[in-house]
This record gives structure tokens, sequence and C-alpha cells, in this order.
């Protein structure tokens, strides 16, 4: 084994895995690591070291996003030819490369951001495996534009999965895949048309979404929420024929809009012969008691539009959202055209999906995202109320990859988010969610999960805890 003896501070404050990726990064770029230097496995460096395997993997993997070491298929993990030799004199001179500069020291080192999700458990061999099996010689659609709304086979996997998973009744034909949800509500603007130029939204709401509606020509309505979700009456009262929505997991506030008023929502629908825009971005993680069906698979007068991400279950690059049209709305979408837009989505992701879907691995990778997920937000949440008890109230736990954070402490949204980044935490603000901000909750943040390890998560709480509560005085 290559020389790799070192003295990790487990009261440093920096995490374990941090200071091995630091002191393995510092030896690469002073060249005591040369390129093409194999690194030692996980076990064997965790057995050397007498540390976790995770903590290993979690540097190992911290240096491979950075580019400082590669991953090669049934041998291990190399040093890369970082070529430092070639950078221009002039820059060598103002700031040597890899250096760490003032700005850094201060970067954030716990990212609560929503969004983000977990990167060691996705499964990259499976994945390249079939990622190849799509290079195959035999397959010709790699070398066309596909079809528009997708590839078929690929919709016939999600058609299927819907039906079993969210009693989602629909044909392949009925679904429009597309790179991501916002994408694919532009498309569904054009259908709406602007004859219908008003929206009506959850207040607080998604602001992504309101601002694509907005850059569509759509009047923005905001509907109060009550507890349950939606306020039916407030809807009616608003006078909008068009609803976006997010009963499965209300976004943000996290609430599970109950079977009584999904059924209210429909009935609205029907009455005002109206479009119900039901958005199920993260359904597949629920901590508490049984999934409530889909709006969609409830409608009976086929009013609503169901959209649906792989990106918080799988990977957001890969960038493959879908979007169910009702048969009006696909009549039109048939008739004016639509099927002229070329496939946002790269035919080579679109197969290697629906391979991963057809041999079973995405059942498979559900069960156990949603496992990893539970205990994460369990440790996010014991860890809270452990340090901030009453000091604080959590909001939106059942479900979902994030939480809001009601803190009693005085201080307001920007002076929360300013006194986190003093201990190198980012936490996010919930202000932009409402239309009308000046109703916003002011002493609130948005902390997401999904991305940290749980060790990080409580490291991070941690520091929050001190931010918050015994904040250093930083005005002398």
């Amino acid at each position: 084994m290559i020389d790799m003896t070192l003295l990790l501070e487990e009261k440093s404050g920096e995490p374990l895995y941090f200071q091995l990726y630091q002191h393995i990064k510092k030896d690469i770029i002073k060249g005591k690591l040369a390129a093409k230097t194999r690194l030692p496995s996980i076990r064997a460096l965790s057995s050397h070291l007498h540390i976790s395997r995770n903590t290993v993997e979690s540097a190992y993997h911290k240096l491979i996003d950075e580019g400082y070491v590669q991953s090669r298929p049934r041998s291990g993990l190399y040093v890369v030819e970082l070529e430092l030799d070639k950078l221009p004199t002039s820059y060598l001179s103002r700031r040597r490369p890899f250096e760490t500069s003032k700005q850094d020291i201060t970067a954030v080192q716990y990212d609560f951001r929503y969004g983000d999700v977990d990167v060691a458990h996705f499964p990259l061999a499976t994945w390249r495996k079939l990622s190849n099996q799509c290079l195959q010689s035999e397959q010709v659609e790699l070398f066309s534009y596909g079809d528009p709304q997708g590839k078929t086979g690929l919709r016939v996997e999600i058609a299927k999965y819907l039906y079993d998973s969210r009693g989602v009744n629909c044909s392949p034909n009925q679904i429009i895949i597309g790179a991501g949800i916002q994408y694919l509500l532009s498309v569904l603007s054009g259908l709406m048309g602007i004859s219908n130029n008003s929206i009506a939204m959850e207040e607080p709401g998604y602001d992504g979404v309101r601002t694509i509606f907005r850059h569509n020509g759509f009047n923005i309505h905001p509907i109060p929420l009550d507890k349950d979700g939606l306020n039916i009456h407030k809807l009616y009262e608003s006078k909008s024929r068009i609803v976006y929505i997010t009963p499965s997991h209300q976004f943000p506030y996290g609430m599970v809009m109950p079977i009584a008023k999904r059924i209210q929502l429909l009935k609205w629908a029907a009455d005002l012969d109206g479009i119900i825009i039901e958005d199920d971005y993260d359904s597949e993680f629920r901590y508490v008691g049984k999934p409530i069906p889909s709006l969609q698979s409830l409608d009976t007068n086929h009013r609503t539009v169901y959209l649906g991400t792989f990106s918080k279950c799988l990977l957001p690059s890969l960038r493959i959202a879908y979007m169910i049209l009702p048969p009006d709305l696909l009549d039109l979408y048939n008739k004016h055209g639509y099927r002229l837009y070329d496939q946002t989505v790269s035919w080579f992701h679109q197969k290697t999906l629906e391979l991963f879907m057809s041999n079973g691995h995405w059942e498979t990778h559900i069960r156990k995202m949603r496992n990893i997920y539970r205990r994460k937000q369990s440790t996010l949440i014991e860890t809270i109320r452990e340090l901030m008890g009453e000091q604080v109230t959590v909001i939106g736990q059942n479900a979902g990859l994030h939480i809001l954070l009601r803190v009693h402490n005085g201080m307001n949204e920007t002076e929360l988010i300013n006194a986190a980044a003093q201990e190198r935490v980012k936490v996010y603000a919930v202000s932009p969610f409402w239309e009308k901000q000046a109703q916003a909750e002011t002493s609130m943040v948005q902390i997401g999960f999904g991305g940290l390890s749980n060790e990080d998560i409580v490291l991070g709480i941690h520091s929050l805890y001190r931010a918050w509560f015994y904040p250093v005085n930083t005005s002398h």
C-alpha cells in the first residue's frame, strides 16, 4: 500500500471524510501522489486508518467529482494527470492552481439544498452496463431524432409504473417526455392558450412554475392554504379555470391533500370545465401513512394533467420528466403541430432508462432510496429536536426531501441565512414561494437533506444550532 498514514482529528469540526479528501488532494497537487498512482481500496484504507468504509467512500467520491482521480472498472481509483505545467505562466504567478483562497476558506461546508440527491447509492455499475447496451450496433434508433413524444418503450414502462404505484390511468400515447417539468409546462401553456389568461396556484407555491406561467402570458391568482391544502372556496372565487397544484406533497409546506378535498377539487373542475395540473414531483418518498391515489386516477371527467419527474429519485442531470395529457388536450397537441417539436431528451438516456425500468432495477432503486431517505430524514428531525427542542417548529416532515423550519429566536429569514453562513452552512429562503411576499412567514427557512450523508446532517445541524442560538459576535 502507498504511504497514506495521517492523523484525522475527530474533534476538529470538519468531517473525517473531508479531512481525508483534503490530505489526498494536497498530496496529488504537490506531486507526492503521481499521475496513474492507484489509490488503496476502500476496504484497505478504512482498515489501515481505522475509520469507516463510508468515510473513505465519501472522500473518494469527492475526489472523483472534482477530477483528481478516476475510476477504472474492475481495477480501482487512479490519480489523474493534471498537466499543471500547461497552464499559462501569468496564471501561475497570479494564483497557484488548486490553491485555497481566502474566499474558499469561508466556502459552504454543509449545503442543505433541496433538489440534491444521494450520490453514493446511485447504481452506477448497472447504469453503465445498460448504457453500453444502448451503443450496440443494432440500435439503429440511436442515429435518429426519435419520436417527438418520447421513446415508445419508455412511455410504456412509465404508464405501467404509474398505474401500479399511483393508480394513474393512461395509455402510452397520452405521455409526453421532455427535458424537465418547466419545459413541459411551457408546452402545456401553449395548449391551454392565452384565452384562458389566468391560472390559480397555491400560496405559497413553487416559484419556478409561477415564473413559467407568467412568461407565457398568464395572470397568477394565489389561493391560500388550509391545514389540509388548497382552499377550494377561494379557488371558486378566483374565477380561474386552471389550477396548478401539488396535492401529494404540497410545496413547500408538505401537507397531503386528503381524499375528501381531492373530490371537491375534481367537482370544481367539472363545474367550471376547468383544468387541474397535478404535479406529483416526489410522491415516491412518503414516510408516514399510506399513499393517497393521484387526482388523475380519481378523475372520471378527464380534466387532469399529470406531471412527474425522475430528477428527485434518480438523476437530476438526466433531465427526464413526463406529462400525461387528457384526451381533449392530446387532440390539441396533435392538431396544432406540437408533434413537430423535436424531442428534447437524448434517445440514449431514454433507452437506458427504459432498460433500467423493464429489468426491474427502477423498483429496486426506489425501495432502497426510500429507506435511505427515511433514515436521513429521521436523523435530521431527531438531531433538530435533540438540540433545538421547542425553540423551533418542524413543518412538512411526513414526506419528500425537505422540511421547513420555523425558528423562534427573533431572527428574520435573512438573519437566519446569514448567521448560518457564518458557520459555513447554507439554508434557503422560503419567501420567494409567496406571490404576495409581504405575507410570507418571516422566521422560516427551507432545509433539504437528500444530498448530505447522515454524518454531515448531524454536523450541519450542530452548526446551525451554534449559529442561531449561540452566534459569534462579528461586530468587533
